[in-house]
């Protein structure tokens, strides 16, 4: 089969290596190292090295292609605007060490404390993203119906796992005699949603729409190529396109959360657009490739430029 250019850069031992240099770069221009983004570059490297343990362990990818973790630094350079955020970065983390866990309990009703703590993961990725926690029904419908290992074991384990963070939250509040911050934290979960897309800025539509564009393409792929995988990892997909939709009514319904949501929508965008990328071979693909490459270089320029000017 002849291998085209997407195949071949997808293939590429040299495609993760490039790419961390090309983010690295973006990183530096957007004004890391001159405002001190330390902590957050970090997190992102650490987000880079999970997103490449997550394709490894759980093969997400039947070929050897690093396009899961190429993809996630590319959307996550379009939006340049987020680095400055701490709590974000550690939310993105913690949603992706829940995702590394969690997908290792599959068909296992008895693992509940690899699912405790995938679920502490979450809990930690609420303290700064409490309506994360709106995803737990999901979760557990996903548990019960993808992973097929709900059972009332891994299901209190999810919910101690949940809860851990704020025992400890709740203890040091107690000490401090001021229960507060914890419940004007948890009061988050009943906000006031109205649809506020225009309110967001022409960046952050330009960042929102690639991703959302990459969730959909890679969705209808999946969905059409699907039967080329193994039943555990159409799963795992299945879990993606759910949870990319969750991101993307996230964004719609709270646009002030965009930090937080739009990593969400990164996170299941990147498995389901490297998908596409590496297992696609025709002359539509590649021309497909070439553009998205263009706009995401064009769109990461872009951001870059309206965000120091």
């Amino acid at each position: 089969m002849r291998k085209r250019l997407q195949n071949r850069i997808a293939e590429s031992r040299l495609a993760l290596p490039t790419m961390a240099v090309i983010a690295t770069v973006v990183w530096l221009l957007a004004g890391a190292a001159e405002h001190g983004w330390w902590l957050q570059w970090l997190c992102f490297a650490t987000c880079c090295y999970l997103m490449v343990m997550l394709n490894n362990i759980h093969a997400l990818i039947r070929i050897y292609s690093r396009m899961v973790s190429c993809v996630f630094m590319a959307l996550m350079c379009t939006a340049c605007f987020l680095f400055p955020s701490l709590p974000g970065a550690v939310m993105q983390l913690c949603t992706i060490a829940f995702l590394l866990m969690w997908f290792t309990i599959y068909q296992d009703r008895n693992a509940s404390g690899r699912c405790y703590y995938a679920f502490l993961a979450l809990g930690l990725a609420s303290v700064p993203f409490v309506q994360i926690l709106w995803l737990l029904p999901l979760l557990w419908i996903l548990t019960l119906t993808n992973l097929m290992a709900l059972s009332w074991r891994t299901w209190v384990a999810s919910v101690l796992g949940v809860l851990t963070p704020y025992w400890f939250w709740l203890c040091w509040q107690l000490h401090q005699g001021d229960l507060t911050p914890l419940g004007n934290h948890l009061a988050g979960l009943l906000p006031d949603i109205t649809f506020a897309l225009p309110d967001l800025l022409v960046p952050h539509l330009l960042s929102m729409v690639l991703a959302t564009v990459l969730i959909i393409m890679g969705t209808m792929h999946f969905l059409h190529k699907s039967f080329g995988d193994k039943i555990r990892i159409r799963m795992f997909y299945y879990s993606f396109m759910w949870l990319g939709l969750a991101g993307m009514l996230y964004t719609l319904l709270l646009p002030e959360k965009y930090d937080m949501s739009f990593r969400l929508m990164v996170v299941c965008a990147a498995p389901l657009a490297g998908h596409f990328i590496a297992l696609t071979n025709t002359k539509i693909t590649n021309i497909t490739f070439l553009v998205l490459t263009a706009v995401t270089l064009a769109v990461t320029l872009l951001n870059i430029g309206l965000w120091t000017s």
